[in-house]
């Protein structure tokens, strides 16, 4: 249902160009939770901007159930639910009204948006803060707010940034079983994280990204295949350690350190 064909994006630093993004190509299937994972600076975001149509891409684009990115990407966009941790709110509106308000963008009809509306206020466990102001929500209600807003229109296809970011435990189960639900319904799920637990968990393939290239792809199992590694993030301490000494010579336990200390 996503696919993306040869996606890049260059940026000027001063007198040089840098690649953010280079020919990323991958697809997401019905029913797969796909993970496209990377360190601080990998291309993540560059590239979920691109997907989106928000961001143009200098080549490639994303194709989403017949809407292209490069040539009509608000209609792509309307196949889309996005989660970001970086979305806001907005506070005077109640968790009732912001669903209404954002069904009301995407042409739902009063009835359904009811519908779906009383629905997910249940299966998100939204029911206890549905009247109350999004400015007085916890994080982690606000996350489910965030999820509900996504899904109000029943879309097909759904980008998941970060989506158990401030999150306990008992709210990040619920995102969990959600997103199994999603799986189990048919829809085509691309998720990031830095929680490479979570992901491990939950994604059915991955891409790492690295230094805006897709390095390694595939199942868990072909993954630990290919590099030896038991864990994600064996795989990605030996791509930045491999990345480092080919660059620098700099120690692998300083380049890594030096990764892992950033945010998205």
């Amino acid at each position: 249902m996503i696919e993306v064909v040869g996606l890049s994006k260059r940026y000027r630093q001063g007198s040089a160009i840098v690649d953010a993004v280079k020919k990323l190509t991958f697809e997401v299937r019905e029913g797969e939770v796909y993970g496209l994972l990377g360190p601080n600076g990998a291309g993540k975001t560059t590239s979920m901007r691109m997907i989106l149509g928000l961001l143009p891409a200098d080549e490639g684009y994303a194709h989403v159930l017949g809407f292209r990115s490069d040539r009509d990407p608000a209609s792509l966009r309307a196949q889309i639910g996005l989660v970001s941790a970086h979305a806001g709110v907005y506070p005077w509106l109640s968790v009732r009204e912001t669903l209404r308000y954002f069904a009301s963008l995407y042409g739902v009809p009063d009835r359904a948006a009811e519908d779906r509306l009383e629905r997910l206020a249940t299966d998100l466990d939204l029911r206890e803060f549905l009247d109350r102001r999004a400015n007085v929500l916890s994080t982690g209600q606000k996350q489910r707010l965030h999820l509900a807003r996504a899904l109000i229109h029943d879309p097909p296809v759904m980008l998941l940034d970060e989506p158990t970011h401030g999150l306990d435990v008992i709210g990040s189960e619920v995102v969990f079983r959600y997103i199994d639900r999603l799986r189990s319904e048919g829809r085509s799920i691309l998720l990031t994280t830095h929680h490479l637990d979570d992901a491990q968990r939950i994604c059915d393939r991955f891409g790492l990204m690295h230094r805006g290239e897709l390095r390694l792809e595939g199942t868990f199992d072909e993954l630990r295949a290919r590099s030896g590694r038991d864990s994600l993030h064996g795989m990605f301490r030996e791509l930045l350690a491999s990345d480092s000494s080919r660059r620098t010579g700099v120690p692998e336990e300083y380049f890594i350190a030096e990764e892992n200390g950033g945010g998205a």
